[in-house]
């Protein structure tokens, strides 16, 4: 049998070159999920582990910790950071092989390629001990920012009936209904910090992207073509320099007592 494939394979290698985020971030993170479980060694499980840039601090600490992904290439990456060895399983995040035996479920970033929210979701709960507790984390960036403008733009241009639009981002829609059953929410922010972006770097980042890749040759030259002429415009310049303020940005959804 094929091992299955994931988009983010062919990524792996420069995932967190490209996509860093600043030091202490992660550990700032396991500290509001080791919290928020409000028990002496919780067992988390974290989907979507990726290359271990917010699992690792767990790995690190001996924690009771399973990451799951459906890259191998990921998961490859995430091993390599070498000292103790991580606790990872391959597997789709519509069908995770676990029973409910965690008592944190981490979602950091995974809402890109799902192909059925509402199944994701109810894995999620189905994994998650009666009394658990479901991380939602993200990066945040300014909605009038470089990223922001240029992820619109690009969302227009695949969605104007030329091309092929990327998967939604439904982390809104998970988070909707993972917060209709929750006995309780919160948001916190596990850091703050500025970055320096610009068109060129958007586009070069973006070329790369694991939804982006998919997509047909044809069809990403064109996209980032009328992208960067949009951006020139736009800007000024392709390289023209915004300082940006971002944050890493939590959603707590605690359960109590049933099971979904």
């Amino acid at each position: 049998m094929a091992e299955p494939t994931s988009a983010y394979d062919a990524i792996a290698s420069r995932f967190d070159r490209e996509r860093p985020l600043p030091d202490g971030v992660a550990e700032a993170v396991r500290a509001a999920v080791l919290e928020a479980a409000a028990m002496p060694r919780p067992r988390v499980l974290d989907v979507g582990a990726g290359t271990g840039r917010i699992g690792w601090p767990f790995v690190a600490a001996g924690d009771d910790y399973v990451g799951v992904d459906l890259s191998l290439g990921m998961l490859r990456a995430f091993t390599a950071r070498g000292g103790r060895a991580p606790a990872l399983v391959q597997a789709d995040a519509h069908r995770l092989p676990f029973g409910a035996v965690f008592d944190a479920v981490m979602l950091i970033q995974v809402f890109g390629g799902l192909s059925d929210w509402r199944q994701f979701a109810c894995e999620v709960r189905r994994v998650l001990r009666p009394d658990g507790v479901v991380v939602i984390g993200r990066t945040a960036a300014p909605d009038d920012g470089v990223d922001a403008r240029m992820k619109r733009q690009l969302d227009a241009i695949l969605g104007d009936g030329k091309t092929k639009p990327r998967g939604r981002n439904v982390r809104g829609d998970v988070e909707g209904l993972l917060g209709a059953s929750a006995t309780a929410g919160e948001r916190r922010i596990a850091g703050t910090w500025t970055a320096r972006r610009s068109p060129r770097q958007f586009l070069a980042r973006h070329r790369g992207g694991a939804r982006f890749s998919v997509l047909p040759e044809s069809v990403k030259d064109d996209a980032m073509a009328r992208l960067a002429v949009w951006a020139e415009a736009t800007f000024g310049s392709l390289d023209a320099a915004s300082i940006e303020s971002h944050s890493f940005e939590l959603r707590l959804f605690r359960f109590q007592g049933v099971a979904a």
